[in-house]
């Protein structure tokens, strides 16, 4: 039977309940909070390119967790970021005993037993070339053994406690190899996949690049993001995920792409759509804001409110604890 006629891997939880019931107001079920987490438990690492926005190490994300949860928080998307574990050109560290998201999965299910918790799977932060698959002898990208390496490094999330495992590599077909290898562990009805799905080559991911140290040694992923101007590729791109199993679709990055969440939702109108909100839309933001172009606040509320308007159902975005405080005073 098809992966894609299966749906308790999208309904075993409230929260993943509710991504069933759309509508257009901005509640704490719409917001999804980027985090990244680091090596050393009980630091805290700034972001220069992000202000605002920092590296956890484990026992700190608890603490900042904490208030948060309290406010209404019902999801995170964890990042790992490592400095003294090895990169490699298998990104064997992603799935290392030693990786501060395997870590971390156990202690945030224990501490906050609702909260959903996502886990990024890429090779970037990993590869010692800084590319999201696998390379060849001869230099090319191994699709096979990449998505077989992204398949490995979701079990070893998922195993860990992840509820969702979140590809955002663009290698073709791992939506399929991700389903089968969570099939065979017999997880496949507790742990969902948000697929990346529409991820373009953009130039908002800069910030991002720094923040979890992932920019690539040489090149660009030109050859495996989506090309800028480019809505076919975009439709079908989304149409093979669904068919291969995907439980959620992504489109990414926002604002500069919001006719690409009106066209994925209307192709797809019965799956959770959500959308990422990036570092450089953060960043420019908060920028624009801190120079006076405008409040803060109200280009927060009026971007995010684009993007339901839009068509997406869940708001991935670093301003999510601004947002909380704002829903707590309206």
């Amino acid at each position: 039977m098809s992966t894609s006629k299966k749906f308790h891997s999208s309904i075993f939880h409230p929260t993943l309940r509710k991504w069933q019931e759309p509508n257009v107001n901005i509640e704490p079920e719409n917001l999804m909070y980027p985090l990244f987490l680091i090596e050393k438990d009980d630091v805290i690492e700034e972001i220069p390119s992000m202000p605002g926005v920092s590296r956890f190490g484990v026992n700190q994300l608890i603490k900042h967790l904490e208030p948060l949860i309290k406010k209404g928080l019902k999801t995170v998307l964890l990042f790992g970021v490592i400095e003294t574990l090895p990169k490699d050109s298998n990104g064997s560290s992603a799935d290392s005993t030693e990786n501060p998201v395997i870590r971390a999965l156990p202690l945030l299910r224990k501490n906050f037993p609702d909260l959903v918790i996502a886990t990024d799977v890429c090779l970037c932060p990993y590869t010692n070339h800084g590319h999201c698959g696998i390379f060849d002898e001869e230099g090319h990208m191994d699709n096979d053994q990449s998505i077989q390496r992204l398949a490995q490094i979701s079990l070893a999330y998922a195993q860990a406690g992840a509820h969702i495992i979140a590809p955002s590599d663009m290698m073709d077909n791992r939506i399929r190899a991700i389903k089968e290898i969570l099939r065979n562990y017999r997880l496949e009805s507790r742990v969902a996949v948000l697929s990346y799905a529409v991820k373009f080559a953009s130039s908002f991911y800069g910030p991002f690049r720094d923040a979890a140290r992932s920019a690539p040694a040489y090149g660009d992923r030109k050859c495996y993001q989506l090309p800028l101007g480019s809505k076919g590729i975009a439709a079908r791109a989304a149409e093979r995920d669904v068919e291969e199993g995907a439980d959620m679709l992504m489109v990414k990055p926002g604002m500069a792409y919001l006719d690409i969440v009106r066209q994925t939702k209307d192709m797809f109108p019965n799956i959770p759509l959500f959308i990422y909100q990036v570092s450089g839309e953060y960043a420019m933001l908060w920028h624009g804001a801190k120079n006076g172009a405008f409040n803060l606040n109200a280009i927060v509320m009026e971007a995010l409110t684009s993007m339901r308007r839009a068509g997406a159902d869940v708001l991935i975005t670093y301003y999510t604890p601004l947002v909380l405080d704002l829903i707590q005073k309206q």
